[in-house]
């Protein structure tokens, strides 16, 4: 008889309960995933009750209150604030987003966070991005042009080119969308995800850009690029409201187009 287990360290446990002290006003349950590779211990899962009027209106403003006022081991990524760094990528109540822009008061009397999904944890809500900046950087994210730029002007473009660019060179590399895509999660050594396609997608468009058939043969493969089955979890979470997996579906349709 065939015998499966989980992978060592992979059953998560019920954690430590931190209480509010007596008097709060308005206590909402924050259960944060917890985990510490190099302890050797299971993730847990530890509550911590807190009086939101004690913080600001956004779940990272209650992080940032829980690290301080309850456990200073909580580990997390912040930087902006402003939904603009990416940094505090992370799934609360299972969606992906972002924890600065996430308002507490619409999301119920119990808030569950864990780090993105199917990632290598670093530790607690913090995912090891290594192989994900890998990805953007192998679609070559900067402008290829042959021809040599004029000494006394920039490469110009259109208005109606630079809008074409405008939202895909929007994207904040928050990891989000490829993290939410089950094709990410089962192909993630080979399929580039959704991230890395949409920045490839606005280089191609880029009417600066002068290396558009080589772009376009580096993504004809089997896993790179035809991985996506347009499942539209990507499209769902982006946190700028970008649609990547329109991006994926035109670089299809200009491989399609070019064999013709």
């Amino acid at each position: 008889m065939a015998e499966f287990r989980l992978p060592a360290n992979s059953r998560l446990i019920k954690g430590v309960t931190h209480r509010a002290a007596a008097g709060a006003a308005e206590v909402r349950t924050f259960r944060i995933y917890r985990f510490n590779p190099d302890s050797g211990e299971n993730p847990r899962l530890d509550s911590f009750e807190l009086d939101v009027k004690s913080c600001g209106p956004m779940v990272l403003d209650a992080l940032i209150q829980i690290k301080a006022a309850y456990d200073s081991s909580l580990t997390f990524r912040r930087s902006c604030r402003e939904g603009i760094c990416g940094s505090c990528a992370m799934n609360i109540n299972g969606l992906n987003c972002l924890a600065c822009t996430t308002a507490i008061r619409e999301l119920g009397a119990q808030v569950r966070i864990y780090p993105l999904p199917h990632l290598p944890v670093v530790k607690d809500l913090v995912p090891d991005l290594t192989n994900f900046y890998a990805q953007y950087a192998a679609v070559k994210p900067w402008l290829q042009a042959h021809t040599p730029a004029s000494p006394d002007r920039e490469r110009l473009q259109s208005k109606q080119d630079q809008e074409k660019i405008d939202r895909p060179a929007a994207c904040i590399l928050c990891a989000c969308c490829s993290t939410a895509c089950p094709s990410y999660w089962w192909n993630s050594e080979r399929f580039l995800g959704p991230a890395a396609l949409l920045a490839a997608y606005r280089w191609i468009i880029d009417s600066r850009d002068e290396a558009t058939g080589e772009r376009l043969d580096e993504l004809e493969d089997p896993f790179r690029l035809y991985r996506c089955h347009t499942i539209m979890n990507c499209t769902d979470v982006c946190p700028k409201d970008l649609n990547p997996a329109k991006a994926i579906a035109a670089i299809k349709k200009m491989l399609v187009e070019r064999r013709s």
